[in-house]
């Protein structure tokens, strides 16, 4: 690892005192690997160790080429850092999750936190997962199209934008764009990155940004921080400053000591800090904040009659299509241009109101794109954990022949026929294939496609077996 720029080391020196020389040693060992499984898709049970903050958390011995594994191109688990799953605790401590909530996770992409959260809720409550930078904000919306669950809606939005949704989001997540401090194991490249002006001027933005999102959270709302540094300015000094500037409430959670996360305190604001050196995880700040307040029932219906931006499939295309998903009275059926897709019934008013105001990439599930008389099934129909596959002819495919799918290469599957063919790895779904005569059309999404190099020998079994 690159040699740690003297002021840092000074600082870590103050915070962490007789664990210094720990904490050094620490930064030259290799980043424990850990992954989130999909407990509505991968049932079996899991037979790895566990991340002791979260139910679906677990710790790999080694870091296999995860890209190889079809598991994870089917959205059976999702490769996440350990710390940032703390976000469980965060969210379960502090919320009652049997209800029917707004999220919002404000700095979305790859997806981590935003495919945790979307197992954490309930499937009647509407998870927004924005990115503001375009090209990533595209990346999220693969992931959670892959994840399945059906109830998001990916924004590309900067953080002002969500002043038109005053009073909207029960919870907020703001996982901070920060100075990188607890990545220097993980990336050089940030040791190199890293000044004290860097700090400041991220510190400065974290504050515009908590200004910027803090009207959209209901009265009573959570807001839950995080970032993955260590330094004070960008996380316990910006909670102190944002209760002294909104009256916000600082909210304590239950920490079991066998964890090693280690707390702070300032001004009587309470804060969470993972070191390397004391748990198995990279280095992670997290803190949890109440609004002012209590919520108003339905703040945001009006006795007037509401003018729906999304408009509803027609009867005839919806008849098509409606018996792909299972329970299909429980969606509302949406037509945009030619592509049909769903949300649960009881969020259309909830995301018709993101859809007016905010700049939605991707909803809920898109099923089926209409061409005439013609319906063609679509990637995140495949993914979702609501697919009926009785409606569809199934194909397993071996590992070679679901990598050289995943490839977007031609597969040969010895069948006849002029159907959608819906192709699975061990039960899970992966994607489309249409069969002409004997010849089958690849319709794995070409962005998505697996671009590394194959090696001579393909992995013998998944990380989950």
């Amino acid at each position: 690892m690159a040699q740690l720029p003297e002021t840092f080391e000074t600082r870590m020196q103050r915070l962490l005192g007789a664990d210094f020389s720990k904490f050094q040693q620490a930064l030259q060992h290799t980043p424990p690997v850990s992954i989130r499984v999909n407990k509505q898709k991968y049932t079996s049970e899991v037979s790895l160790s566990h991340v002791p903050w979260s139910d679906s958390g677990y710790y790999l011995a080694e870091r296999p080429s995860f890209t190889l594994d079809p598991l994870l191109h089917a959205g059976a688990y999702y490769v996440q850092e350990a710390s940032s799953m703390f976000l469980e605790q965060a969210l379960k401590q502090t919320t009652d999750l049997d209800q029917p909530l707004h999220v919002l996770d404000l700095c979305g992409a790859p997806g981590g936190k935003s495919t945790h959260l979307a197992s954490l809720i309930s499937k009647d409550s509407l998870l927004v997962s924005n990115e503001v930078i375009k090209s990533r904000a595209t990346i999220l919306a693969e992931n959670i199209a892959k994840w399945g669950s059906g109830n998001v809606l990916v924004t590309n939005n900067d953080p002002r934008d969500f002043g038109r949704l005053p009073e909207f989001f029960d919870v907020m997540v703001v996982d901070a764009p920060c100075s990188g401090e607890g990545m220097f194991r993980k990336d050089p490249q940030a040791v190199q990155e890293w000044s004290e002006e860097n700090v400041i001027l991220c510190a400065r933005r974290q504050q515009r940004i908590l200004s910027e999102i803090w009207q959209a959270l209901k009265p009573g709302g959570i807001l839950i921080y995080s970032t993955c540094t260590w330094n004070e300015a960008e996380n316990e000094e910006n909670m102190a400053w944002l209760a002294e500037q909104e009256n916000a409430q600082s909210i304590k959670l239950d920490v079991d000591v066998s964890w090693g996360i280690v707390r702070s305190e300032l001004n009587g604001v309470e804060g969470y800090r993972f070191y390397p050196h004391a748990v198995q995880g990279e280095g992670f700040f997290l803190a949890v904040m109440r609004k002012a307040g209590e919520a108003e029932e339905e703040g945001y219906t009006t006795g007037k009659k509401k003018k729906f931006k999304l408009q509803e499939a027609g009867k005839k295309e919806k008849a098509l299509v409606q018996d792909w998903l299972l329970n299909p009275e429980d969606f509302a059926w949406i037509q945009h241009n030619d592509t049909i897709f769903t949300i649960p019934e009881n969020l259309l008013e909830a995301a018709d109101e993101v859809y007016q105001k905010l700049y939605v990439i991707y909803g809920g599930t898109q099923v089926a794109e209409v061409a005439g008389k013609k319906v063609k099934p679509l990637q995140p129909l495949a993914l979702s954990q609501y697919l009926n596959k009785e409606e569809f002819n199934t194909f397993e495919l071996d590992l070679e022949q679901a990598i050289r799918y995943l490839r977007k290469e031609d597969i040969n599957l010895g069948t006849n026929g002029s159907d959608w063919v819906l192709l699975q790895y061990k039960g899970y779904p992966l994607g489309w294939a249409k069969q002409i005569g004997n010849r089958i059309n690849n319709y794995y999404p070409k962005e998505w496609r697996i671009r590394m190099d194959l090696p001579n020998e393909l992995p013998e079994k998944s990380v989950l077996e």
